[in-house]
Formats: C-alpha cells, sequence, structure tokens
C-alpha cells in the first residue's frame, strides 16, 4: 500500500520586513550611499532634499510606480503657524503666537503629547512655511473662510481643525493654520508633490520607483548599515555609511496590524491611503528592537459637511442625548460618533437647514416628522428623549449660548422650521474614514528609539513611520500629517547627513 508524501508547508519568505539581515550575509554590495530613504512622499522627498542640501549621497526607494505617496492624494493642506504668523496669516490679519500654537499643538497631541517636538515645530512652523515656498511649493496667499474639509478652491489659508471649538478656544487664541497648495478642486496633494519629487531629484537624489524594501542589515552591533530592496524582480543589497531613513507610511492598509493595534478604526470602511501603507516601514524598524508608541491612534471622519449648513445640526444618541459640539473639527466629532453606545447616531436637522452631505449624499434619513415627538417615535428613543434635548438646546441656543457643550455662538440657531428630519450616522449607513497614527518611536531629530529611549545606530524615521506631531485621534487638524511629515522629514535627513 502506496501512501502520498505529507505536504510541506510554504517555506517562509528569504527577506522580510519582520527579520533584518546580519551584514555578514550580505554577499555583495550593489549600490553604496550614503543615506537610503524608504518612500518617496512627503517625509521622503524632505529628507532627500536636506541630506543632498547638507552634501550627502542619497538614493530614495518608493514601492510605487510614481512618486509622491499618500500625500499625493491628500488635500494638500500643511498645518502651520506662530512667530506672529506665516505671511499670509498677517497679510489677511490673522496674529498667531508662537505660544498660541504651542498650546494648541500640545492639547491637540492629547495624552501623549511631544513636548520637544511640539515646542520645536511651534518655533519653526512659520519658517518651514518659507522654505515649502522656496522648494517651488505654489500658494497662492488668499483667505476661504467658513467650514471646509478641504477647499474646492485655489484659495490658501482655511479653518483646518478645532481651533475656534471648544475646548481648544478657551486656552489658546483661535487662528486658521491651514495652508493649501494652489490647486482648483479636492486633491492638493498632488502639487505639493510634485514639487518636493521634483526639487529632490534635481538636488541630485537617485530615485529607484517600482522599488520594495525587503529588510534592514545590521552589522556586529546591531547598527543599521543598509537594507534589501527588490528592483525589478531582482534583489538588491544596498549599503547605507550613514543610514537609512523609513519613510513608508503608515499601516492602515495592512489589516491584520490594525486588527492587532488600532481595533477601533477597523469600524471605519474607508482606507485614507494612496495603498502601501502596509506597515513594512515600522515593522522594519521593529525587526532591529525599535519601539513602537500610541498605535492605537488612528484619524477617524464622517462625512458630516459639507454643507456647513448641518454643523448647525445636532447629534443624538440612543438615549436621545448630545455628546459633542458639532462646530468642532469632522474628526474629532467622527471618534465621538463611532463610540456611541450600539453605534447608534443621529444629526438632527430642520427644514432652514437640511443638506445632504456631499461626500455621502445617499446618507439615510432614518425619520421625518412635523414634530421632534414624531422623530422620537420613528427614532424607537425613550419617550420624551428627544423632545426635551432638543427644547433645552432650542432654548439656550435663542439666547446664543450651550452651557451643555459650549459650541461657538455662530453655529447656534434654535431647530423650530418644520418639517424635521434625523441623518443617520448610525454604524450601518455611512462610510467612516481612516488611517493611522502611531508609528515608531523617534527623537525630534528622526533617530529611532529602542524599548529603553536609546537611538539605534543609523536608523531614522519621518512621517506615518513615525509617531509625530499628530498622536490622538480626537485632536487631530487637517494638514497636521503633511506639516509634520514634510517638517520632521528635514530633521531626519539633516541628522543622517551629519552623521
Amino acid at each position: 500500500m502506496s501512501t502520498s508524501p505529507s505536504p510541506t508547508p510554504d517555506a517562509p519568505p528569504r527577506h522580510s520586513p519582520a527579520r533584518a539581515c546580519r551584514v555578514e550575509e550580505v554577499p555583495h554590495w550593489d549600490i553604496e550611499t550614503d543615506i537610503a530613504v524608504i518612500g518617496f512622499g512627503a517625509a521622503g522627498s524632505c529628507a532627500a532634499i536636506e541630506a543632498r542640501a547638507a552634501g550627502a549621497d542619497v538614493h530614495v526607494f518608493e514601492v510605487a510606480a510614481a512618486p509622491g505617496g499618500s500625500a499625493s492624494w491628500s488635500g494638500g493642506e500643511v498645518y502651520v503657524g506662530g512667530s506672529g504668523g506665516t505671511r499670509v496669516q498677517r497679510e489677511h490679519g490673522f496674529e498667531d503666537s508662537t505660544e498660541d500654537l504651542r498650546t494648541y499643538l500640545m492639547m491637540a497631541g492629547g495624552p501623549g503629547a511631544d513636548a520637544d517636538r511640539v515646542r520645536l515645530y511651534a518655533e519653526e512652523a512659520a519658517a518651514h512655511f518659507d522654505w515649502l515656498e522656496a522648494q517651488g511649493v505654489p500658494f497662492k496667499g488668499t483667505y476661504l473662510p467658513g467650514k471646509w474639509i478641504e477647499p474646492t478652491t485655489d484659495d490658501t489659508l482655511l479653518w483646518s481643525g478645532s481651533e475656534a471649538a471648544w475646548p481648544f478656544s478657551a486656552k489658546a487664541r483661535p487662528a486658521p493654520r491651514g495652508h493649501t497648495a494652489q490647486f482648483e478642486g479636492w486633491g492638493g496633494g498632488k502639487v505639493l508633490m510634485e514639487k518636493l519629487c521634483a526639487r529632490a531629484e534635481a538636488m541630485g537624489a537617485v530615485v529607484h520607483c517600482n522599488s520594495r524594501a525587503l529588510s534592514l542589515i545590521v552589522d556586529r552591533t546591531n547598527s543599521v548599515v543598509g537594507v534589501i530592496v527588490r528592483i525589478e524582480g531582482a534583489e538588491k543589497y544596498v549599503r547605507a555609511r550613514r543610514g537609512v531613513i523609513l519613510c513608508a507610511g503608515g499601516f492602515i492598509v495592512n489589516r491584520e496590524m490594525v486588527a492587532r493595534f488600532a481595533p477601533g478604526a477597523l469600524a471605519c470602511s474607508e482606507i485614507v491611503s494612496g495603498g502601501n501603507d502596509d506597515g513594512s516601514g515600522i515593522r522594519m524598524g521593529m525587526s532591529v528592537g525599535g519601539a513602537t508608541i500610541h498605535m492605537d491612534q488612528f484619524f477617524a471622519t464622517i462625512p458630516f459637511f459639507p454643507p456647513e449648513s448641518l454643523v448647525k445640526g445636532i447629534f443624538v444618541n440612543a438615549r436621545g442625548e448630545r455628546f459633542i459640539n458639532e462646530d468642532a473639527y469632522h474628526g474629532r466629532v467622527g471618534h465621538y460618533v463611532l463610540r456611541q453606545p450600539e453605534g447608534k447616531a443621529w444629526l438632527l436637522v430642520d427644514n432652514e437647514i437640511f443638506g445632504r452631505p456631499v461626500i455621502q449624499p445617499d446618507l439615510k434619513i432614518a425619520a421625518v416628522g412635523e414634530t421632534w415627538e414624531e422623530v422620537e417615535q420613528e427614532l424607537g428613543l425613550p419617550a420624551g428623549s428627544l423632545v426635551h434635548t432638543v427644547a433645552e438646546f432650542n432654548r439656550h441656543a435663542a439666547a446664543g449660548e450651550d452651557p451643555l457643550l459650549h459650541k461657538a455662538a455662530n453655529w447656534l440657531r434654535p431647530l423650530t422650521e418644520a418639517p424635521f428630519a434625523a441623518l443617520s450616522y448610525c454604524s450601518e449607513d455611512m462610510k467612516a474614514h481612516a488611517f493611522t497614527m502611531g508609528g515608531l518611536h523617534t527623537r525630534p531629530s528622526g533617530e529611532v528609539l529602542d524599548a529603553d529611549g536609546q537611538p539605534i545606530a543609523g536608523l531614522y524615521a519621518a512621517g506615518r513611520t513615525a509617531c509625530g506631531l499628530p498622536r490622538w485621534g480626537e485632536g487631530y487638524s487637517s494638514g497636521m500629517s503633511l506639516g509634520d511629515s514634510t517638517f520632521f522629514g528635514r530633521q531626519a535627513g539633516l541628522a543622517a547627513a551629519r552623521r
């Protein structure tokens, strides 16, 4: 009687981001450079620019077929201010002190805000805006009032966070800080990245697209001395004499990592990414002892506005109670909505402010009535709960007050014009968007730190591969990722070049 051999499991890949390669295993060096940059997005391009300006040889390895990274798919907003204001803020009458910017960023960073990182950014953010312009990034210089997710016009300055909303406005004097690259329509990030990537190449950075980083290379002291990349199907061993800078994005497309580290983000069906935020850069850092922080944190937003008239509505949960001041940044509102009991939340509006959210115009209208009691009954809420909530809100709104949640007076108006409606922000009815915020623990200068807070020689990180300024979902503002990535990408490029 014959038997077939038992199947053998697939052999593990020869090289993996989760396992570093020892230098003695390297057969030869295919490429030699001072600095290897992994990822050619916002952080990688700025790291390459500064490293080249400091005289270092730079090779950049980008997994996609074209440069730009996830930043190319963004709105192109950079969050800057302080020092009395950028030239655009000052031109439109907005004074923005460094202390106000620092205070806001510390609040936005949440319980784990990095005071040293925040201080450095607040002191140099206005100069960083000038630097971006010097690299060729166009900013029209005009101001767009109102409340926007991102501008559809080619204007520059807008309110892009919770600056004018409680509790932030009670601690730091508000100022608009979103500075958007000049582009008409959504998606100004493509202009920002075209200019920064072109600048890096013009300065002599050698760029390899369709190049996947597979594994870091370390010597006997665990210093990072290079990286293995796959270029056009062939593995190449890259020697990096001064260091490797990981700028490979976050991990939102790696659903196994999301489930392990940030399971709350699984409630968001829509991924904010260029498609390559697979966590490989973070895993490579971890493979040589790099510590990670705030891996549970993520950005989340819901299709709440435009039109901005919806901001004048009020959110209620399954108990018929309000839970957030609706004039806060849409990402902050989104986090509060997502964590309501049973995943139930509705936006209450009256006939005057009714509108369908532009991002999801087919959002379900869960109830309509000539009275708020009819809406309450159709939603199946406890008797009198919603009616009482609306009555109390209307009474205070008529006086321009919101003592419960401190919504700013300019967004307050009683909901009194029938018919009334409830837009469903229940988990099964809306499309929430997310990206991750946690990453490698680094110094502001980019050095990756181990579990004891000591730098790993030759290894740097920036952008979403590192945990930077944005590290608390409830405090995020549009433009913080691009501000953080471009500024701290520069710091990492300078630090590696000086090594």
